[in-house]
Parts: C-alpha cells; structure tokens; sequence
C-alpha cells in the first residue's frame, strides 16, 4: 500500500486563517482526508482544514530555496546581508 506524505495531524493551538479554495482542491483535500482515516482506521475522516496546515509545513519543509533563503543564505553559499571581503 502506497504511504500518503501527511504524517498524523497533531493537535496544537491553532491560528484562525480564513482563505478561498478552488472546489476542486477542496474535493481533493476531502478525499485525502478519506483516505487517511482509511489508513489510520479512524471512523470519521479527519476535517479538511485540518489538514491544510500540516500540508504546508510539509511543502515548506521540502522546499530547499525557502529554507536556504529563510536561515539567510544566499545561491552562493554566504549570508545575505554580511559584506563580502
């Protein structure tokens, strides 16, 4: 059986974001959701949104340029902002 990529969904204080998806990017996320629950035997499927949240830190995670980018780091391996010598 295929493993999804979303781990299991922890349960922290969230931070209301209200935002506008495209219908059939919301019947995707339901339909991921499905099959999680699926996979982690649950009788109810996760919530949508709450899967929205863990997807992003996931994307965000993977993403090599947004974390290179985000420590301070240039393509050319320096620091962004230090002068070089």
């Amino acid at each position: 059986m295929t493993k999804l990529r979303l781990a299991t969904i922890e349960d922290e204080k969230p931070v209301r974001l209200t935002v506008d998806l495209p219908a059939a990017l919301f019947r995707d996320l339901v339909a991921y959701a499905e099959i999680m629950a699926r996979q982690d035997n649950l009788a109810e499927p996760y919530q949508p949104a709450r899967l929205v949240a863990p997807m992003l830190a996931r994307f965000m995670q993977a993403d090599r340029g947004f974390r290179r980018l985000r420590n301070g780091q240039t393509r050319e391996g320096g620091r962004s902002g230090t002068p070089s010598a």
